[in-house]
Parts: C-alpha cells; structure tokens; sequence
C-alpha cells in the first residue's frame, strides 16, 4: 500500500492538503536532518579553519553532491545553489542573458510559463531591445513540438520553458524542445519546479543547458533553489551577485572571482537549507521517483474522472501528458469563494491566477482553483475536496 502520510507531522492535524505546486510538505526526515545539523554541525562554511567549519562545509558541499547524482550532472561544479526557483531563473537572465543577448536576438518562452520565467526576460528586452517570442497552447492546454518548430528560428538564441506547468500540469518534451533549440545554435533553459518532485531528471540525457528547481516543492525547504548549468556555458558567465564567499582576491585595484560555482553563491549560503534538501532528495529517491508519479497518476486519474462528473465545473486541461495538477472552474462560482468554501470543509486549495497571469489570459478566465497532488495524496482527499466542492454548490444555489 501505497500511504506516506505518517512521514508528514503537520498532515496529522485534521486538513485535507492539496496546494503541494505551491509549496510541499516536509517529511520527519528532513526536519530532523535539519535539526541535526543545527545542534551538532553548524558553522559557516568555506572560510573557518576550525573543525565545526569544516564539518559544516563538508556537509554542504555533500549536498551539492546529492544534486549532482539526483538530476545526472556531470559534475559537482554545475550545481549552484540559489534562494529559489525564482532567483536561478534570474541568475539566467542577468548573468548569461545580458551578457550574450544582443538586440534582435529571440528569446522564445510558452503561454504556460510562471511569472518568473517572464519578467526576466521582459526587463532584457526593454534593456537590450530583444524580442519575446511566446508559443502558444493548443485548446487542451497542451503544446504540439510543430508549435517549437515554428516559433524557433535563425534568431532564436535562448529557448526557456517550463517542464511542467504550474497550472495546468501540461508536460512538455525537454529532450525534444532542446534538441530544436540546439539546432540553431540556441541554449536550453529548464524550469523544473514542478517537475523535480514528480518526475525523474537527467540532464545528461535531455542535454539541457539550464535547468533550476526551488527546494520546498521537492519537500525540502524554503529559501533553497538548484541551478544546474553546463560547464562550458558557466565559465564564460559573469557573477550575478559580488560580496564574500563569490572571491579569489580583492584589492582597491582589482577583485579576482573565484571559480564556479561558488562564483554564483555571494554571502553566506543556504546552509542548513542545503541539509535539509539533501535529506529531501534521499527520502524521495528511497521511495522511488516512478512509484511516486505511479501513485499520483493513479490520483490524478481519479480526481479527472470525479470532478468531471460534477455539473457546472470545467476542468481547464484536457493534455494527454499532465502531472499530479488539476485546474477548474466552477459555473457562477469566483474561484476564491471557492477556495473559501473549501477551507471552511478542510481542504487546502489554491484560488488565484497562480503567477500565470498570461495563461489565464489565453484561457479567458480571470483565475482558477488549482488542486495539486503529492506522495502523501489519497482517494479520500478527492473524495473530500469533490464534496466540498457540492456544499459550495449548495450555498450558491447551484
């Protein structure tokens, strides 16, 4: 049987959690790593030379290592640990996009991509005058490889997409999409945020060039993020950010960077973050990446199947490769009423435009409720958010 609740504290409170795209729940595993290392091992790290420091750095640098073997880098060096998902999409923008887009060039994004995977690049074109290319989805919320062939051009130097979407669960090709953007001689960029906790990662095999994650979707926690980028491409970059622990030497004359990837991490880092998305990382890989996307196939499945049965509501994606993410809208019902409604049953959903406020746009809807699954998901939790979704029906006079 497949039932990981029990490894969740805060899921033995009486809630129904089904808002794990926006934020996962943690594991015993990764709080006691985390606490484990506060008591015992903490220090700052890569610049004291007493034991605990080296304890500390060795265990960071342990975790880069989990990274490296979790999504098949080549080596350690790729792995940059950031803040979130939100700050590698930046780190991609401002360091290598600024310092190789040139105006003219195209940057080609999706309808269904996150907020942080547009302004970044819209900054870029008002800055350096490029252009912004977005490929649309089709009425079923998924994007045909025809689309990237013809969106993709001479001019295309930066093809950014996200693996999965955070709306519509839609999964895209990346082992497709990059070879196409390759074709041109165009670089790859892989948000992978909603696809690191369901999915497995290789970016050997797919030949990303970028791809980046946030730690607390993969059940680890916040105020961590994964950035993996190839080599080559790293060392022609310039840092993001300068301070201490991103140095070689500084004098008033001249400031020497260190070398990747700690070029990429100015101040003190993400330390015990790192722990705990290590500890993150091993819980899920004991369990097994494909049991886990068997297990919230099996829900997702289920939660289409029911909640297509209940009048009045459209479930907005219809793609035939989704992840553990259903989106809907209910007849004559705002979706934060909704959501409201929901809460007051015990069940956590998300109601907004869920930072895809472009999508919402394409799908002519000014938000949704979005129900999202994870490893601890159940039946019964669809089972109890379909009857929440009734009583609201009730109270609406539908």
């Amino acid at each position: 049987m497949f039932d990981y609740k029990k490894d969740f504290p805060i899921l033995n409170q009486k809630i129904v959690y089904l808002d794990t795209a926006a934020s996962a729940q943690k594991p015993l595993a990764v709080i006691d790593a985390m606490s484990d290392f506060i008591k015992h091992d903490y220090a700052n790290i890569h610049r004291g030379i007493y034991d605990l420091s080296q304890r500390a750095s060795d265990r960071y640098e342990s975790a880069r290592e989990t990274v490296k073997k979790f999504i098949n880098a080549r080596n350690t060096d790729e792995v940059i640990f950031t803040h979130g998902g939100t700050e590698s999409a930046n780190l991609v923008a401002y360091s290598y996009g600024r310092e190789f887009l040139r105006e003219g060039d195209e940057v080609v994004i999706t309808e269904l991509e996150h907020h942080a995977n547009i302004v970044p690049w819209q900054v870029l074109r008002k800055e350096k005058g490029i252009k912004l290319s977005v490929v649309p989805i089709d009425a079923d919320g998924s994007i045909p490889i025809e689309k990237f062939k013809t969106a993709i051009s001479d001019k295309t130097k930066i093809v950014s997409f996200a693996h999965v979407s955070n709306v519509l669960g839609t999964i895209l090709p990346v082992k497709e999409i990059t070879a196409l953007a390759h074709a041109v001689g165009a670089v790859a960029v892989v948000d992978a945020c909603q696809s690191v906790q369901h999915l497995p990662i290789d970016v050997q095999n797919t030949d990303a060039d970028f791809l980046f994650f946030s730690g607390h979707k993969l059940y680890g926690p916040t105020g961590i993020g994964v950035l993996y980028v190839k080599r080559a491409l790293l060392e022609k970059m310039p840092p993001y950010q300068t301070g201490g622990g991103m140095i070689s030497s500084v004098s008033f004359d001249e400031t020497l960077y260190a070398e990747a990837p700690l070029r990429f991490e100015a101040g003190t880092p993400p330390i015990i973050e790192a722990i705990g998305l290590q500890a993150a990382m091993n819980y899920v890989k004991n369990i097994g990446l494909d049991k886990i996307a068997a297990h919230e196939h099996s829900i997702l499945k289920y939660a289409d199947e029911k909640l297509s049965l209940i009048p009045g509501l459209k479930i907005l994606s219809n793609a035939g490769k989704k992840s553990a993410i259903v989106s809907f809208v209910i007849e004559n019902i705002h979706s934060h009423d909704a959501g409201t409604i929901l809460n007051n049953y015990g069940v956590a959903v998300r109601a907004g435009h869920h930072c895809a406020q472009p999508l919402m746009d394409s799908l002519g809807v000014s938000s949704t409720v979005r129900a999202s699954f994870g490893l601890y998901s159940a039946m019964e939790d669809v089972d109890a958010l379909a009857a929440g979704i009734y009583e609201a029906k009730k109270i609406f006079g539908n």
